[in-house]
């Protein structure tokens, strides 16, 4: 069996890496893209400039052209040499041009655990003027990914309604995939053909990886009783909105990754077919962060978010280290990962019949009494072997007479896969791997029938003393269960990507929200023998981990929000998302780390998105088109270059003369960050919030939490609201007494009695880049 990569990454994920960062620094012939901005106001046409460029393009080489975009943006893919993408970059008309880039992917009782997490209690009587339709009618999900399984059961249509009217889609033909595999469930499928020098070609849209049918099935699969995997975590899957429709973009490849030019293409196609949220669980690594203008998740966004359509994406597996979170420009919504209260325990049993919790999914098949001898892997080094590498279990680090028939107790000082352990020691003839490994704390890997477990740092040290205490140390590994009601939960998942956020600064992008991101069960592809245990027919259901899973937690509530709530605005369905978030775990103390220190907004950004708050937020922040013209300015960019990106700019918009990165804290949006904050000079910020409970007078007193060493102000301390629509403004101060050593953080929160709108902040002296 091919042991299951906890982060599903594309099956080249390392040729990925180096194509990434080599084609995207150094300059080369190959396929470029040009960005030219916002598609003229005639719907599939283009632009004049546009037409002018492909067409001298195409005489000078007829087979140049990759893809055009014309529906959301102006701009085209093609094959160029770095002297022609030098040239077209300065022709008029061009935003940016920069090298195809190859992205990567981020990779129940998921959502039970949601609803049991959250205090709201929802309206029997909702607020008439939120426009409500049926949950039937259901609202459409475009999901950018590695395709579909249309066959599994999660995406059924059982009583589901007619397709909307509003629907422009298709459901495209491949060898493997007929127009009969949509239904009212699926109503769109395409897929992008790979670059014509890819060694291996796959032109549809059906998924040959499975990380884009367990997206999909957790964002808007239907509801399906007596799934496992293979008997653990059984009960119903269902995805967040199941009354959604999906329709997915297979942008991603087994074999080429997930290209710049097709994640765009996409997005030009979404726009034209009606999507009403998009989810992305893909995204470039931390360490090469493009700037806005030449990355294709953000170019895409913008003008997604221009439409009307709310983009949410990954925060990446990059943790735990700060400032690695990505895919953080103030239109999207990105999601940090959490565990849930379920775990998947596989103890060990030692001679003494002492009783150590592990953690792993393993159909192990040995004696549950301790009567396998168990080794430490220093104590089974060869001779010349470093000892580091043999308490690793590193390739050729153990001496085979010494580890043949027995438990081998390795550690993972490398921080490696947990699997890399296994295959070592199973080579070799051992029976089982007890690992030693602190930071994989509530993420469970898969060994198939091998006995392997992966116990905390804390407990190794009990397991060697053991050995160490006996002349023939004995002990066996358990077969794993996957008891619920697991404490503490939600932890923030050590993968998960960090705050602060670098591109953009003074936005708390740290990330936006958290969503069940570890060892989630959803539906799979149903021909993955590879996968299988031994001796088991393919997995129908998997579980998985990353953020890539959290993801389409929130996309499923932003559906859900929007359907009952059709006229809300991107910013608006985001808003009600982060203000109604959870802070809170399932031992009523507040959420924390891997490491069991409380999470800060550079963790979870605003909290545990809760499933129910978001339907009646109370107040929301209206990030304005304003808000973002003005981003783009305190962000650099000239108004030449912002009236090419943008469709439409309100007469007489020009950048504020003043211009700074640090105005992008007076962005209208849901959380403040500040950063080169100076304690001598302060820093003050405005916000607008607007009723969205309804009509009727309500006032709103404020709360804030801060830390001892920060002075923070609201003026005034109570808003009020008579009308649905009504908008009421407040500015907030902070100033300190003396220099901050570092970062800090706090909360603004309005709350009426009924409702309760908090905002979260971070204050840092540094600048971030």
């Amino acid at each position: 069996m091919k042991p299951l990569v906890t982060f599903i990454f594309s099956l080249t994920s390392f040729f990925i890496f180096v194509s990434l960062f080599t084609e995207t620094v150094a300059e080369k012939d190959g396929v470029y893209i040009v960005y030219m901005g916002a598609a003229p106001k005639t719907k599939g046409s283009l632009r004049h400039d546009h037409a002018q460029l492909l067409s001298s393009l195409l005489k000078r080489n007829k087979n140049a052209l990759v893809r055009s975009y014309k529906n959301g943006f102006s701009g085209f893919a093609a094959r160029l040499s770095a002297e022609e993408a030098h040239s077209i970059a300065q022709r008029a008309g061009v935003v940016s041009v920069f090298p195809d880039p190859v992205l990567e992917l981020h990779t129940t009782r998921s959502w039970d655990f949601l609803n049991y997490q959250t205090s709201v209690v929802i309206d029997s009587n909702p607020n008439p003027n939120s426009n409500s339709t049926s949950n039937d009618s259901g609202a459409i999900i475009g999901i950018l990914d590695t395709g579909i399984w249309p066959e599994s059961e999660s995406f059924n249509d059982k009583a589901m309604g007619p397709i909307p009217s509003r629907w422009n889609g298709t459901c495209a033909k491949a060898q493997d995939f007929n127009t009969s595999n949509c239904n009212k469930k699926i109503i769109g499928a395409r897929s992008y053909e790979d670059d014509e020098t890819s060694v291996i070609k796959y032109q549809s849209p059906r998924d040959m990886v499975g990380h884009g049918t367990h997206v999909a099935s957790t964002a808007a699969g239907s509801e399906v009783q007596g799934v496992s995997y293979y008997g653990l975590a059984e009960g119903t899957a269902k995805g967040g909105s199941p009354g959604s429709r999906i329709a997915m973009y297979r942008v991603c490849s087994p074999n080429n990754g997930c290209r710049g030019s097709s994640i765009l293409a996409a997005f030009d196609d979404a726009i034209a077919d009606g999507v009403d949220v998009l989810s992305l669980s893909l995204g470039a690594p931390s360490f090469f962060k493009p700037e806005i203008t030449d990355d294709p998740i953000a170019l895409g966004a913008f003008h997604a978010v221009q439409h009307g359509i709310t983009v949410v994406c990954s925060a990446g597996n990059d943790g735990p280290d700060p400032g690695t979170v990505v895919n953080a420009a103030p239109w999207i919504v990105t999601v940090a990962a959490s565990t849930i209260d379920r775990a998947f325990e596989s103890d060990v049993v030692l001679g003494d019949n002492t009783v150590i919790k592990g953690e792993g999914i393993n159909f192990a098949n040995i004696q549950k009494s301790p009567v396998y001898p168990i080794v430490y892997g220093k104590s089974a080094k060869k001779k010349d072997a470093d000892v580091n590498d043999s308490r690793n279990c590193n390739t050729n680090s153990l001496d085979q007479e010494l580890v043949k028939g027995k438990i081998v107790v390795c550690e993972n000082l490398d921080k490696t896969y947990a699997n890399d352990h296994m295959d070592e020691v199973k080579q070799l003839g051992g029976i089982g791997v007890v690992l030693i490994d602190y930071d994989s704390k509530g993420m469970a890997s898969s060994f198939g029938t091998f006995p392997m477990t992966v116990i905390s740092s804390e407990d190794g040290a009990k397991v060697l003393s053991y050995i160490n205490s006996t002349k023939n140390p004995v002990a066996t590994i358990l077969r794993t269960t996957s008891p619920t009601k697991y404490t503490p939960a939600p932890i923030i998942a050590y993968f998960s990507s960090r705050g602060p956020s670098t591109i953009p600064e003074n936005i708390l992008k740290q990330p936006d929200i958290a969503a069940p991101g570890v060892n989630i069960l959803a539906a799979w592809m149903g021909n993955d023998t590879a996968e299988a245990p031994e001796g088991k027919d393919p997995p129908l259901y998997n579980l998985i981990s990353g953020t890539s899973m959290a993801c389409p937690h929130v996309s499923g509530i932003a559906a859900t929000v929007k359907s009952k709530n059709p006229t809300w605005s991107p910013s608006a369905i985001r808003s009600a998302i982060m203000t109604t978030a959870n802070q809170i775990n399932n031992l009523k103390a507040p959420i924390t780390t891997e490491k069991g220190v409380a999470a800060t907004p550079y963790d979870f950004g605003a909290g545990e998105v809760s499933p129910t708050g978001p339907l009646q937020p109370g107040l929301v922040y209206e990030t304005t088109a304003i808000d973002y013209l003005n981003f783009l300015c305190y962000h650099g960019y000239n108004i030449t270059t912002i009236k090419t990106i943008a469709n439409t700019i309100p007469d007489g918009f020009t950048c504020p003369k003043e211009s700074s990165i640090d105005l992008i804290s007076n962005i209208n949006y849901p959380s403040i960050a500040i950063t080169n904050f100076n304690e001598k000079a302060g820093r003050k910020v405005n916000r607008t919030l607007t009723n969205v409970a309804g009509d009727g007078n309500s006032v709103y007193a404020v709360t804030i939490d801060s830390p001892a060493n920060l002075d923070v102000k609201v003026v005034p301390n109570k808003l009020q609201f008579t009308k649905n629509g009504d908008k009421s403004s407040y500015k907030v101060s902070f100033s300190a007494a003396n220099p901050l050593k570092e970062d800090v953080f706090g909360s603004i929160a309005w709350s009426n009695g009924k409702y309760k709108v908090r905002s979260p902040f971070a204050v840092s002296s540094k600048r971030d880049n």
